[in-house]
């Protein structure tokens, strides 16, 4: 792999949670690692010398850097740990399959036992987890202990056994930890109670926990039992903190292929999550080219059907994430809500990531076709006859309408034209009058184009709403440009784009490019007109001071301030300095105004 490469695939990773893969030149699968956030993690590969020489040998083969991106470093952890142990590679450890996380164990049976296993036996027990961390399971089942009177035994209590009386109650029982269920002192759809409270913290709703806590823990501090209180109120804080569920691994969800789509104006990027035994085994984004504006759905029935047979799966049940046409042995699901969503949402995630990858990298190695590509979704998002190769976007500066201005802001290809840039002075306009201000510059930009047959542009933004807007109609209407010229407003509230004639607003997706590029815009004209309007402002009240002492004019306070550079050493200047400017007697006069101030 040349360094070039490597820089190159650096560049694109992301910085979020998530777990790499190295690949030789054979394709052959080298490492897997995982990481809090991705870019840091494999960039400190490349970026400094080893020791180990079985990592220089590592570094030295990696050809190709995969990687799916997850929600948290706990999901990293779990995922990492999955893929090892289906792929085995030749640089990390080796994993048993014996050696894996634990899970809570909800046991089919009856008075059912709630306890921690490594093993998953389908037996009809529900399991819960897998946990990184044996704290976060260990909290649980003391938390169901202290809160429910769960049996910790391994009877048989058939109705048989507890009929014929073969159990004794235990200790347990004596503590009233236990109410007795082997002798029945309890009967089974009270225990269910438990048990159902218990499976909804589980599952992530755990208010009733908290509700009993929180009263259990009141009641100690009212009979002065601090530490009691204490006791309990370290409870409910491990239970807030415990997220019950996994996004990336899930018993209950098992043999699966996941795919879903993102796209864009020339291109898609569907991403394929296979789940085996209730874990993500492989995770492959493919890009297709669109030729014929085929619609999502189109893409994704044939990217199902060309990376199920590519990857030999035998699944028969898919995740989309709307309908499209697939075989008839195969259920095709939707999902809507709960762990099947955050699946599907996370695929969607690794396709986003793909196609950032993709403009990353285009950025870097043909940044042309990058311009384009995002010119020409500005084109589409604003509905242009042309693509806009040439942008101009207008913004008023004025306070309490105060040396009132404007400026204009010059976009070629997509980048800012700072030479082209231009500032106005508000010329027939009196107070703050925006809209009227607004009209005045953008007739003056354009008619002096169109006198100097200079280039119009592509598209002119206005900032501000429909009023905005509305006056920069009217101006390319008295020039004979309406038509001729696309023109938008951007509010700033929420970012709303406004088209002429159209009673609603557009709002492009916060995320899009184009919308990056239009708030540049605006951003870049407010930033010169306000840097314009403060250079005016503070020319005028130092201009203004000068002027107020009698016998000094405009062109000596010019003078004054091309040798001196500030009022401030005006005042400080000595006689002789400032008869070396201006002669005696316009020296004396500035003396005595300064001196005579108090």
């Amino acid at each position: 792999m040349s360094k070039t490469d490597v820089e190159i695939q650096l560049k694109t990773l992301p910085s979020v949670p998530g777990v790499y893969q190295y690949y030789d030149k054979e394709e052959q699968l080298l490492y897997i690692g995982k990481a809090k956030n991705l870019k840091k993690r494999v960039s400190s590969y490349f970026n400094k010398q080893h020791d180990s020489g079985r990592l220089r040998v590592l570094v030295k083969k990696i050809n190709t850097i995969k990687h799916i991106v997850v929600n948290t470093e706990s999901d990293a952890l779990l995922l990492e740990n999955t893929l090892i142990k289906k792929y085995q590679p030749r640089y990390n450890i080796a994993l048993k399959d014996d050696k894996t996380y634990p899970y809570i164990c909800i046991k089919n049976e009856r008075f059912s036992r709630v306890f921690s296993t490594r093993r998953l036996i389908k037996d009809g027990s529900e399991y819960y987890g897998p946990y990184t961390t044996g704290k976060v399971w260990g909290t649980l089942l003391s938390l169901f202990r202290d809160l429910y009177p769960i049996r910790t035994c391994n009877y048989d209590l058939s109705p048989t056994n507890i009929n014929n009386g073969k159990y004794k109650v235990c200790l347990e029982y004596h503590l009233k930890n236990c109410k007795g269920p082997c002798e029945a002192y309890e009967n089974e759809t009270e225990y269910n109670t438990y048990i159902s409270s218990i499976r909804g913290i589980l599952k992530g709703n755990y208010k009733e926990a908290l509700d009993f806590f929180n009263a259990k823990m009141m009641t100690h501090a009212e009979n002065l039992e601090f530490e009691q209180a204490q006791h309990i109120k370290d409870k409910i804080d491990a239970l807030e903190k415990y997220q019950a569920k996994s996004t990336v691994v899930n018993p209950r969800i098992n043999n699966v292929d996941v795919f879903n789509i993102e796209s864009d104006e020339s291109y898609a990027y569907v991403n394929y999550l296979q789940i085996s035994h209730g874990a993500i085994v492989r995770s492959h984004t493919m890009e297709i080219k669109k030729k014929l504006e085929e619609t999502d759905e189109e893409i994704l029935e044939l990217a199902v059907t060309e990376i199920r047979s590519r990857f030999h799966s035998m699944s028969r049940e898919i995740y989309a994430p709307f309908k499209i046409a697939v075989s008839e042995n195969l259920k095709l699901t939707l999902p809507q809500l709960g762990d099947k969503k955050k699946i599907l949402d996370l695929s969607l995630r690794n396709a986003k990531y793909s196609r950032q990858e993709r403009f990353k990298t285009l950025k870097i190695v043909d940044p042309e076709r990058h311009t384009k590509r995002i010119l020409a979704q500005i084109k589409e998002d604003l509905r242009l006859p042309e693509l806009p190769t040439h942008m101009e976007c207008f913004d008023n500066s004025n306070i309490q309408g105060t040396n009132p201005v404007a400026a204009c802001v010059v976009f070629k290809n997509g980048k800012p034209s700072k030479s082209d840039y231009r500032k106005f002075n508000i010329k027939t306009v009196e107070g703050p009058d925006d809209f009227a201000s607004m009209e005045e510059v953008v007739y003056r930009r354009y008619k002096r184009l169109l006198d100097e047959q200079e280039p119009l542009p592509q598209l002119i933004i206005v900032d501000g709403g429909k009023g905005q807007l509305s006056s920069g109609l009217k101006a390319l209407d008295q020039l004979g440009l309406r038509g001729k010229i696309s023109i938008v407003g951007i509010a700033k509230r929420l970012e709303e784009i406004y088209f002429p004639g159209d009673k609603y607003p557009l709002y492009i997706d916060k995320k899009s490019e184009s919308l990056k590029v239009i708030q540049h815009m605006r951003n870049e004209a407010h930033r010169f007109g306000i840097t314009f309007h403060r250079q005016k402002r503070s020319k005028a009240a130092i201009e203004t001071e000068l002027e107020n002492i009698p016998g000094i004019g405009q062109k000596t306070s010019i003078e004054l301030l091309k040798h001196f550079r500030s009022v401030a050493r005006i005042k400080k200047a000595t006689k002789q300095e400032l008869t070396e400017v201006v002669g005696n007697a316009k020296a004396v006069k500035i003396l005595e105004f300064y001196n005579s101030q108090p």
